[in-house]
């Protein structure tokens, strides 16, 4: 059976989801970006991001996935997740 696939922005999962994702790809979301083409046939590029009950096609561009990183408090100036966020969440 597959998992549904939802297509949504960044800044609209839920903060548990956005964390998630941030320890998922600690050194940032452009090199991880994927590109597929929609029900209308236009190019779409995003982030993929699986959970045990969903497939999260995370929507962004190469620009977009730059600046959420250097917005985030959560990351270096070198666009690494800090130590300190990984340790809250129990993370090596």
């Amino acid at each position: 059976m597959s998992k549904p696939k939802v297509i949504t922005e960044f800044e609209k999962l839920n903060e548990d989801i956005q964390n998630r994702v941030k320890l998922y790809y600690p050194s940032g979301f452009e090199k991880h970006l994927i590109t597929f083409k929609n029900h209308k046939k236009h190019l779409i590029s995003a982030l993929p991001y699986e959970t045990d009950d969903k497939m999260y096609l995370i929507k962004m561009s190469r620009e977009k996935a730059n600046s959420i990183i250097l917005d985030d408090d959560d990351y270096n100036h070198n666009g690494i997740l800090k130590e300190s966020f990984k340790a809250s969440f129990g993370s090596n």
